[in-house]
C-alpha cells in the first residue's frame, strides 16, 4: 500500500517559516494506531489525513494527529490542509469550489480558499465551536510556568482564562513585547501548578503597534510534548473569540498576529471575529501556506 503526503509550512509564504504540517492521501482502511505511527514519524506538532466524507455533502474527513495523540481540532491543520487541496483543484474527483468542508471530530470545519490568478494563496477557517469561556487561572501560576513576575501579566482587559473554539487554552495577556520575548517555559511549574496542569497549554500575548502586527504571541505545552509552537490556530482562535467578549456594541475585529518569531520560524495568522454585545459569534483564523517536501510512504 503506498500512501502520498505532502510537507507545508503553515502561516508563512516562505520556506522553513511557519509551523510545518504534513498532509496524507490514501490511509482509507488504515486502523487508527497506524495513522498514530504514520504521525509520530513525521514528529511535527500535527499531522492530517485526508479521507473520503462520509456525508458526500462535505469535501473531505480530516483526521487530525499530534505525535501522541489524535485531535478534535486544530488551526494550522485545517489551513495547510485546505491549502495543499485546493492546489490539487479536485478531491475524490469533485472540483473545489470556493469553500471546503472538512469532517473533524470537532465537527464541520469551513475553509475558504483565497485565489489569486486562479491560484490558491491563503486560506482561512471559520472555527467549528461558539467560543466558549471557563475558569480563570491564577496570576502567579502562569508568572511560574512562564518564568516571570507577576506583574508581567497583566489583568486590566481579563484575567488570565481558559477559552475554546474547538481545542481549550489559557489565555493571558503581559505587559509588554518585551515580557513575551522574556517569556520562558519552565515545564516542571506546568506540571506542578494545579489550575495549569489540568489544561497544559498557554497562549500568552501582548498588543503591539507594529506597521504590519497587532499582537505578539507565544504558545507553550511542555506537558503536551510542545514546549512551544510556532503557530497555533486553534489558540489565536480562542483569543479572537476572547476579544470579542470584551467589545461591546455589533460589529467585527480583525488582528495580525505575530507568533514563533522568538523561535526563528515567523509565522503571520490573519484574526477575525464577529461579535455582538459582548458575544462572539464567529471566529476565523487564516494565512498563507509554502509547499516543502512531496513524496510516498510505503505501508
Amino acid at each position: 500500500m503506498t500512501l502520498s503526503f505532502e510537507t507545508v509550512d503553515v502561516f508563512t509564504d516562505t520556506r522553513f517559516g511557519g509551523n510545518p504540517l504534513a498532509v496524507v492521501f490514501g490511509a482509507e482502511g488504515l486502523p487508527t494506531e497506524r495513522l498514530q505511527q504514520i504521525a509520530r514519524e513525521f514528529n511535527y506538532s500535527e499531522t492530517t489525513f485526508v479521507l473520503p466524507p462520509e456525508d458526500p455533502a462535505n469535501t473531505a474527513r480530516v483526521r487530525i494527529f499530534s505525535t501522541k495523540r489524535e485531535m478534535p481540532f486544530a488551526g494550522h491543520p485545517n489551513v495547510g490542509t485546505a491549502a495543499v487541496v485546493g492546489w490539487r483543484g479536485e478531491l475524490f474527483g469533485r472540483p473545489l469550489g470556493d469553500t471546503v468542508l472538512f469532517e473533524e471530530i470537532a465537527g464541520v470545519v469551513p475553509v475558504t480558499l483565497e485565489r489569486a490568478g486562479g491560484a490558491v494563496i491563503a486560506t482561512t477557517l471559520t472555527a467549528p465551536a461558539a467560543f466558549s469561556r471557563h475558569a480563570e487561572i491564577p496570576v502567579a501560576q502562569v508568572a511560574a510556568c512562564l518564568g516571570l513576575e507577576e506583574t508581567a501579566v497583566t489583568v486590566a482587559r481579563h484575567a488570565p482564562v481558559i477559552g475554546s473554539v474547538g481545542l481549550p487554552f489559557i489565555l493571558a495577556e503581559l505587559s509588554d513585547a518585551e515580557a513575551i520575548r522574556r517569556a520562558q517555559p519552565v515545564a516542571a511549574r506546568f506540571a506542578d501548578q494545579p489550575a495549569v496542569a489540568a489544561n497544559g497549554a498557554i497562549l500568552c500575548y501582548a498588543r503591539v503597534a507594529e506597521p504590519e502586527i497587532d499582537i505578539r504571541a507565544r504558545m507553550f505545552a511542555p506537558i503536551r510534548n510542545v514546549a512551544e509552537d510556532p503557530a497555533t490556530g486553534s489558540a489565536c482562535g480562542a483569543l479572537m473569540g476572547l476579544l470579542g467578549t470584551l467589545e461591546a456594541g455589533q460589529g467585527a475585529q480583525r488582528k495580525r498576529i505575530a507568533q514563533g518569531v522568538e523561535m526563528g520560524r515567523p509565522s503571520l495568522l490573519q484574526g477575525a471575529v464577529d461579535h455582538d454585545d459582548g458575544i462572539s459569534t464567529a471566529v476565523r483564523i487564516g494565512g498563507r501556506s509554502v509547499r516543502v517536501l512531496r513524496g510516498t510512504i510505503e505501508d
